[in-house]
Parts: C-alpha cells; structure tokens; sequence
C-alpha cells in the first residue's frame, strides 16, 4: 500500500480530492487529508477505509514531521508561502513532493538534495503553471519534429466566469484566492519581442494589453504575466526572438483594474491608520488629492485619472459601492486587504454559478519557405461553484502526476516541472478523458524571403 499525504482541501482541491479517492482502490492508496478546516470533507470520506481527513496545522513542527514521515508522497495545495516548509520536511524523511506553485529560488536551493536523496519534488504542475507548460512543450515537440524554426510564442491563461453566470459589469468573478488576484501583476513583468527584451513596471501593466480571439467565446484582453524569459531554457527556446507569457481578461477589464494601480489601493506594504472606522467611500477618498471645490468624489476620480465620468469604468467602480457609505470593519488592514474584502462581496460565485477557464498559445516559425501560424485554444467550464474548471483544471494534473509518479513511471529527480515528453505525454491524454483537451489551428502566413 502507498499512503498519500494531501494538504489543503480548499477551493481547487475538489477535482484532485475526488480523483484520488476514486483510483485509491484499484492503485492501493490510502490517502490522509489535512487542512485547518475539514468539515467538508466528512461526507466524502468517513465512510472510505482507504481515506481520512485530519485537521492539520503546517505551522506545527511535531504533526509536520510525524504526518510526513508515515507518507510515501506528499501533494501540497497550501498557500505558496507554505510550501517550502513542507518540502524541507519531505527532504529530511526522504519523501516525494507534488505542488502546483512556481519555483522559487528557496526551491531551487534544495534541487541539489533533492537529487543525492533520489527524491522528486514535482512543481509547477497544475494549470497555470502546468497544463500551460504541458500543452505548450507538446507543441513545440510537434513542430520541431518536422523542421519548423520557432520565431514566436505567446501563450495566456485567464481563469473566468462562464457566458452564462456572466451577469456583473466587471466581466470577473473570483475563481481562485482572492488575495492572489488582488496582487497580481506586482513587480516588473520581462518578456522578448522581436528580438528586443522588453519590460513593463506594475503602474504600466494594465495599460499594456493586446487582444485576442477563441472561436465560439469572443475576444480577450492579456497583460503581460511575471517573467516571460525564465522559461526560454525549460521550453528550450533561448534563441526565439519573440516570447511572452501572459493573463487573460474580459475587455475592459483591465483599464478599470489600473484605477485601483494608480490610485494604490493594491499596495500590501503598510497598514492604514482608522481601517476600522473607514466606510468605502472614506477608503476610496483617501488615496485622492485634497479637493475644497465641492466636487463630488465620482467627478473627483474621473478628473484625477482623466477617465470619463459617466463611462464603463466609472460604472464598473460604482457597482462595487466604492463611493457608499458602507463601513469597512477592518482594523489594522492594508490596502489589498481592505480592496480584498469589497471585491469579496461581490465576485463571489453564486450557487449555480460556472467558471470558466481559457488558455491560448499562439506560435509563429518557417519551415519550407513559408511561414505559419499554429493556435492551440483550451476552454473548459465548471459544472457549479464547487466543481469548477479551476479546481478540475488544477487538480486533476496534480494527481495523474501522483499516479505516475507511485506507479514508478517519473524517473527525474530534483527540483522538477513537467516540461519533459514522460511527464507531459500522459498527463494530456489523460487529461482529453475528462473534457480537457486542445483546439488547434494551423494556417500559413506568408512565403518566407530567403536573404
């Protein structure tokens, strides 16, 4: 028997949770579940003799060691930061690890152990990074293998809200933490654009987006996403001269999303003084210049930031309260946190509601005097609130790669990310079993001068 170690049953563990328990018989597992809170998860496994869920607290030295140490594989779905403990620990008791967050230089300082221990610590395996890097290598492979020279690539993932559960202005409803989706974009997004390296400052990001289109769901807006050159050796693309990776959003999304930038309501780095005693519009007032005119504090932002007064922004702004009295309630609270909270309460996703997940890579080489173009396209929705596309996206990578890797089929060892054909292969066949599956298109461009 092999004993799985999951731990986080939050909101994209659902698919992942259902997968485990559903081969755990015929796979000999028995899995142990740990979160904070797992009232949840009574009901699915209280009456399976190959699965428990226990209340569990990374935080706490005696229970990490002595969960890990009865584990042959560890699955992490904490938040990030949280990872790297768990790793150390997994190291110590020479188990493997499975996340589905980035490499982070403290990961890659333990690559080395990783490897003289014969252990595999499997990152970047879920969606987003993920089935992104999955997807993309098998393309890249394909085109390689019959002569083509890669010129570009760009590929962009949005998690989204379905068509049909789409009813608010934004466009936008939370499909994973809120948190992340407050802070994301911070920093310097890096990418290479015809041979030119190119970078965008945070308070740029949301102005810099380019529009794309997926048969049958419209058009999208992206933004630039993180560190667009790191990945040119894993995809081993160090001579492309084009590569950028990036977010999807509706349009419109993101000129809205740069008030909260510019006015810096996005910051984490301080706490404001009276949080508690603020209302929305006091929180909102309070990033704006000093004004005695008598304006009112909707011609306020719109003269500020040089937006119209009665347009879509200011519309999508005026639907989250921003300009109500509604009280804040949060003491010692930073920005993010107290932008989190009014966003909170209105990007939930209803009972019913549908998520959406699209991703798109888009890639441009020559073979044979002529160049082409090559889309790959994936949509996949969720079925309610709870089993969304997120958590089936997310989650179900994360345990075929579990799979393989007790089944003795993963033979790297060390800091890994399935950018490798015995790691990618498998995973996207399995993946087309549950509605997961790509949409490519192929056309030629143009005749290629040959100089």
């Amino acid at each position: 028997m092999k004993n799985i170690l999951l731990l986080g049953a939050g909101r994209s563990a659902s698919s992942l949770i259902a997968y485990l328990l559903q081969h755990a018989p015929t796979e000999n597992w028995h899995i142990r579940i740990g979160d904070i809170v797992v009232t949840h998860l009574h009901s699915l496994v209280d009456e399976l003799p190959y699965a428990e869920a226990l209340v569990f607290d990374v935080h706490n030295d005696t229970q990490r060691e002595t969960e890990v140490k009865q584990a042959d594989l560890v699955i992490s779905l904490l938040p990030a930061v949280f990872h790297i403990e768990v790793a150390k620990e997994c190291l110590k008791q020479e188990k493997h690890l499975i996340t589905a967050s980035y490499v982070t230089p403290a990961f890659l300082e333990l690559h080395a152990e990783a490897q003289q221990k014969n252990l595999t610590i499997l990152m970047e395996s879920g969606l987003d990074p993920g089935i992104d890097h999955m997807s993309a290598m098998a393309a890249i492979q394909h085109i390689k293998a019959k002569g083509g020279k890669l010129t570009s690539f760009k590929s962009y993932c949005g998690g989204l809200v379905a068509p049909e559960s789409d009813n608010n202005p934004w466009n936008y409803k939370f499909t994973w933490n809120p948190r992340n989706v407050v802070l994301a974009g911070q920093g310097t997004a890096k990418y290479i654009r015809n041979g030119e390296y190119k970078y965008i400052p945070y308070h740029q990001l949301f102005k810099r987006t380019e529009l794309l289109y997926v048969e049958g769901y419209g058009h999208f807006e992206g933004y630039a996403n993180r560190d667009s050159l790191s990945y040119r050796e894993p995809y081993d693309l160090l001579d492309i001269p084009t590569m950028l990776r990036g977010t999807l959003r509706k349009p419109g999304y993101c000129a809205a999303w740069d008030v909260f930038v510019q006015l810096g309501l996005t910051d984490d780095s301080y706490t404001l003084e009276g949080s508690e005693n603020m209302t929305y519009r006091l929180f909102f007032e309070a990033f704006l210049p000093y004004a005695a005119n008598g304006e009112t504090i909707e011609q306020r932002v719109a003269n500020y930031l040089t937006i119209d007064a009665q347009g879509e922004i200011m519309q999508k702004l005026a639907w989250l309260d921003l300009f109500t009295e509604k009280p804040v309630g949060l003491a010692g609270a930073t920005p993010a946190q107290v932008l989190e909270k009014i966003l909170k309460e209105k990007w939930q996703l209803s009972p019913g509601d549908k998520d959406m997940i699209v991703m798109q890579h888009l890639f441009e080489y020559e073979l044979a005097g002529e160049k082409y173009e090559f889309t790959s396209s994936l949509v996949v929705k969720g079925d309610d609130e709870v089993h969304t596309a997120m958590a089936k996206t997310v989650g179900l990578p994360v345990g075929i790669l579990a799979k393989l890797l007790l089944q003795g089929k993963i033979s790297n060892r060390g800091i890994v990310i399935p950018t490798k054909p015995e790691l990618y292969a498998p995973v996207l066949e399995e993946l087309k079993s549950y509605g997961v599956n790509f949409v490519e298109q192929e056309t030629v461009l143009e005749k290629v001068t040959i100089k």
